[in-house]
């Protein structure tokens, strides 16, 4: 039995799936990561997840905290009622600490590790980030704006303030526009949203031909 985007597109498939499945109609559930949480089926006890550290290699700072978080909650799967169970991880880097701790079970000790490495790289919760975001359907014109925002900030910001980029984004082409990015990393600064929103007023104008500017403080995704 399949359970992805395009088998729960319907309305109730999602719970349709779901129900087949526990009244015993297929032996395997296959599917993404929507099939991780708040399942709980006594019957299963085998966990397989392939490719369990794809999420590691993307330009976010919180993957390896989603890693270990999809990792336990999926690992939670098997095994919850009177029957044991067991997962089987497939990985290309089994030996990275995100993989490492969730395979013990260590929820502390993935903690201190991850939060050593976010203070030493200056991430949250050790700074504030602002993502900005520019996209036109011309490349030449996103990125030379990217360029001009980038110097406006280099002079009016403190010279302790971090800036990442300005950089294409990991998914540079979307939808037949092409998207540049700024990430600003600060603890304190007073100068940041005056200048942002300076950015932002400037930029009313420029929406007209197609210029879009974004402004995303403390950013879910920065991709």
């Amino acid at each position: 039995m399949r359970m992805d985007v395009d088998t729960t597109r319907k309305k109730g498939g999602h719970e349709a799936i779901l129900s087949a499945f526990g009244r015993g109609e297929a032996d395997i559930l296959l599917g993404t990561q929507m099939i991780a949480k708040g399942l709980d089926f006594p019957n299963i006890t085998l966990v397989g997840v392939i490719n369990a550290d794809t999420s590691l290699g993307l330009p976010d700072f919180r993957s390896s905290e989603r890693t270990f978080q999809l990792l336990t909650q999926v690992s939670g799967r098997a095994g919850r009622a009177e029957l044991s169970g067991e997962v089987i991880v497939q990985s290309f880097n089994p030996d990275h600490y995100a993989i490492l701790f969730a395979q013990q079970h260590n929820y502390e000790g993935f903690y201190r590790t991850e939060m050593s490495l976010r203070h030493k790289a200056g991430y949250p919760p050790y700074f504030y980030t602002a993502l900005i975001t520019v996209s036109n359907p011309d490349e030449k014109k996103a990125q030379k704006k990217i360029y001009e925002i980038h110097e406006i900030l280099q002079k009016k910001l403190e010279p302790d303030t971090i800036m990442l980029g300005p950089s294409k984004r990991s998914i540079a082409r979307v939808n037949n526009r092409y998207y540049f990015q700024i990430l600003v990393k600060y603890k304190q600064e007073t100068k940041l949203h005056p200048a942002l929103k300076q950015i932002l007023d400037e930029s009313q104008k420029e929406n007209a031909r197609g210029l879009y500017i974004s402004i995303d403080s403390e950013p879910v995704n920065f991709f």
